[in-house]
């Protein structure tokens, strides 16, 4: 058992090792206590990058809390260029990988995991754990974990397909009333306030024909974006 324990703390592995120690602590938190740090950032940056990622962080006077940031899904729809440019090779790479389509640290513990588990079991077979082989090992590791990542993450698709950031059964938001959070116009996103049977939700809206619609305004809320990151609404 101490054998075993030096293997996994040596200083080929201890990386990945305290890198897991510190991922399913945050689950075990996440799980038991429901974590969540409300930063109440207000977020009215205009990054220039050429992908496009929305990343649940609450545009025009919103909020992004701890549980956004861990359960952040990418969707494929956003990686694509706006301008119908090539997708560079880690685009690629994070689509291929289930890095894109499933929330980001789902898949991410997965990673480390599988490749924790084989960086493990290759410096112990070759008593590789003590010596800079191991180090090697390691990092050829990588490629092999990301393959494994990948068949393992994939039957998850379809279950966080059909729920909420929050892990619930999503709710229908059509022809629900919602109270505006901030000003929108024309191609304007903005928060908006949603009772569900006594539970207040935000999402994000957009105005349907553009025209302006502000604060504390009633609309209704109309269709949903066809990358069902937001909602069309007009005045009710």
């Amino acid at each position: 058992m101490e054998n075993y324990f030096d293997i996994i703390f040596s200083q080929v592995n201890i990386t990945l090792s305290v890198l897991l120690i510190i991922l399913i602590v945050y689950w075990l938190i996440t799980m038991i206590s429901g974590l969540d740090f409300d930063l109440d950032i207000d977020v009215d940056v205009d990054v220039d990058v050429d992908v496009d990622v929305d990343m649940d962080t609450g545009i025009e006077g919103g909020s992004m809390d701890f549980s956004d940031v861990a359960n952040a899904e990418v969707d494929r729809e956003h990686v694509v260029n706006k301008r119908t440019r090539k997708l560079k090779w880690w685009q690629i790479i994070l689509i291929y990988f289930n890095f894109v389509g499933l929330p980001f640290m789902f898949t991410f513990t997965f990673w480390i995991f599988t490749w924790w588990i084989i960086s493990v079991l290759g410096t112990l077979f070759t008593f590789s754990y003590d010596n800079s082989f191991g180090f090697v090992i390691v990092l050829l590791a990588l490629v092999p974990s990301l393959f494994f990542t990948k068949i393992l993450t994939t039957p998850f698709k379809s279950f966080f397909r059909n729920l909420n950031k929050d892990g619930d059964k999503a709710v229908d938001f059509l022809g629900r009333q919602a109270i505006l959070l901030s000003n929108i116009s024309g191609e304007k996103l903005g928060n908006a306030e949603v009772n569900v049977d006594g539970n207040i939700m935000n999402i994000y809206v957009r105005s349907l024909d553009g025209s302006a619609l502000n604060f504390r305004d009633n609309v209704l809320i109309i269709k949903q974006s066809d990358d069902k990151n937001y909602f069309f609404v007009s005045r009710s």
